[in-house]
């Protein structure tokens, strides 16, 4: 299983083409739009549930000391 560092640019994902909170499609990059301004808001208070490359639904750890998420298809991010 492979182990990816866990992104936190400005849309909050990993790079992806989609949200890493909602599972929308993402900005592509760009300033965070109206529809995922709070999505931003609130990856950086939480971790992501879905992919930001495929869109999957992610099995999220939280431990006192940080959390892990697992995509299917992508590995592990950890922060």
């Amino acid at each position: 299983m492979k182990t990816v560092p866990a992104a936190g640019g400005a849309n909050g994902s990993s790079n992806g083409p989609f949200c890493g909170h909602c599972g929308g499609p993402d900005g592509g990059g760009l300033p965070a739009s109206d529809e995922h301004r709070r999505c931003v808001e609130l990856l950086t208070l939480e971790p992501p549930r879905y992919c930001a490359n495929c869109r999957r639904r992610m099995k999220v750890q939280v431990t006192p000391a940080g959390w892990s998420a697992e995509c299917s298809r992508h590995g592990v991010l950890i922060r």
